[in-house]
């Protein structure tokens, strides 16, 4: 089934624009079609006979979004659906369109590739219970194999602008914790929106409530992506929100991705907040309200993190990479009876147990602004964070056809091997690939390998407290790894030879 092949994750995903070599699309209108379908199969599966299913639908910024919107609101219409298009949105706000009105959608769809290229996009899809899953995803695609549910009486078809919703809910969050209207009046905030969905911020929820918002940029929609890719976990990206922030001394720079479902941050000094940085700012937030909570973060996050959490009182749960599996352990703690407030992924995407586990890179961005808002110093709040030295990711490719059998084999080969050297220490607390902290004499540091989700690729991550120590633990790895047949070493030695 060609229609599989679209899957990634708990996403859609596909191109959907020709004009890059060697990229045909697949995501086009016969595949846009059918996904209609079998959506439309799967939610009625999941409903009571004969009731009405309402769904809503956005886009980001991507060129081919809107003829994607059209093709897929007809095509759901045709199955019988009453469809409601919010035309440009951001992620979160599709699903909130699932529990904030008066009358909730059944379900939504958001028509996004997240930080992909231009010529990408996708889908992701909603209802009051969350996010579809993989399987769900499998499900949706095998059904929509299926001939056509055209219904004997089609729906019909609205447009609607559901984004003030979701920023006035936004908006209330600050006013409520600050006790004043104009919360934010006094500061001046930049936002860097990289031509996607997040420029609605500026307008919607910060000048509204009397910020400062001169020296924002890159707020117009644009599917080119014609300054940077917005993507808070690049460093071009978050070099651009610094510079805003510098050049025009604002006391807090916000910069999301394409889709807003992601967000990093810049401190007044020009700190920036990403990665672990921007999770342990929001964990000391929460830790303060929640003493003694869990922490679920992914299994890239730093040992001075962990370190970080447990001095502030709280779990730190280090699990596998993928927002998604990060969440869902931290929904999994809470129906065990352990209360875990946050789960947060080092690339930006974080959801909190109070906002329905939604990963909102808003919302996330006004957890931070109530503290702000209320007069509270922001960089206090990492102050005793303790940084790595040195750190780097090599993404070593798989050769190999088969290669889930070839990275595996690859990591129990690693486990052997660590095992048997002095001063490397197993971590205890390891969901994901290999895991071993060293020791001052071995490199003062960590490195983690890993098989990725969804690609042929073995990524090395390495950290140091020491300089050079990145180096020391590289050159300790790099005899096995050349050991091993079906992986491509050359990010590691030409690193090391150059």
């Amino acid at each position: 089934m060609e229609l599989l092949k679209l899957q990634n994750g708990s996403d859609i995903r596909g191109v959907a624009m020709s004009g890059v070599a060697g990229e045909d699309v697949n995501l086009n209108t016969e595949a846009v079609e059918r996904i209609a379908g079998g959506f439309v199969r799967w939610l009625r599966a999941r409903r009571p006979e004969g009731e009405a299913l309402r769904i809503a639908v956005g886009r980001d910024s991507r060129l081919s979004g809107p003829a994607i919107v059209k093709t897929l609101c007809a095509a759901l219409q045709k199955a019988g659906a009453e469809v409601t298009d919010l035309g440009l949105a951001t992620t979160p706000a599709m699903f909130m369109s699932t529990v904030l009105p008066r009358r909730p959608f059944t379900a939504a769809v958001m028509i996004t590739a997240s930080h992909l290229p231009w010529n990408r996009n996708g889908m992701k899809f909603f209802t009051a219970k969350g996010g579809a899953e993989s399987a769900d995803i499998r499900e949706i695609l095998t059904l929509a194999a299926e001939a056509f549910p055209e219904a004997a009486v089609p729906g019909g078809l609205k447009k609607s602008r559901f984004m003030d919703t979701y920023a006035a809910f936004l908006r209330k969050k600050i006013i409520d914790a600050a006790g004043r209207e104009r919360p934010l009046e006094g500061l001046r905030i930049v936002v860097d929106a990289g031509n996607g969905a997040g420029g609605f911020f500026t307008r919607k929820v910060l000048e509204p409530l009397g910020a400062d918002t001169t020296g924002s940029r890159y707020l117009d929609p644009d599917g080119r992506f014609p300054n940077h890719v917005p993507n808070p976990e690049l460093k071009e990206a978050m070099a651009s929100i610094r510079e805003a922030v510098l050049e025009n001394a604002a006391d807090f720079g916000i910069i999301f991705d394409t889709d807003a479902d992601r967000a990093g941050a810049v401190l007044r000094s020009g700190e920036e907040l990403n990665r672990n940085r921007l999770i342990a700012m929001i964990s000391a937030i929460l830790l303060k309200e929640h003493p003694g909570t869990t922490i679920v973060t992914d299994s890239i996050t730093s040992t001075g993190l962990a370190a970080f959490i447990r001095e502030k009182g709280g779990v730190h749960r280090r699990f596998r990479r993928g927002y998604r599996n990060v969440i869902n352990e931290a929904i999994r703690l809470n129906a065990a009876g352990t209360d875990c407030q946050l789960a947060m992924e080092t690339s930006g995407h974080a959801a909190l147990k109070e906002n329905w586990f939604l990963d909102d890179g808003a919302y996330l961005v006004v957890r931070l602004l109530m503290e702000l808002a209320s007069g509270r110093d922001l960089e206090t709040l990492i102050a005793d964070l303790q940084e790595p030295a040195e750190s780097r990711e090599f993404r070593l490719k798989i050769t190999d056809p088969d290669f889930k059998a070839c990275g595996q084999s690859v990591l129990d080969g690693l486990l052997r091997f660590a095992r048997a050297q002095q001063g490397w220490t197993e971590a205890p607390d390891n969901f994901e690939g290999v895991r071993f902290s060293l020791d001052d004499a071995h490199g003062n540091g960590w490195f983690l390998l890993r098989l990725s989700l969804h690609d042929p690729l073995l990524p090395l991550n390495i950290e140091s407290d020491s300089p050079g120590g990145v180096r020391v633990i590289a050159e300790q790895l790099i005899p096995f790894l050349k050991s091993q047949t079906g992986v491509d070493v050359g990010p590691i030695t030409d690193w090391l030879n150059a």
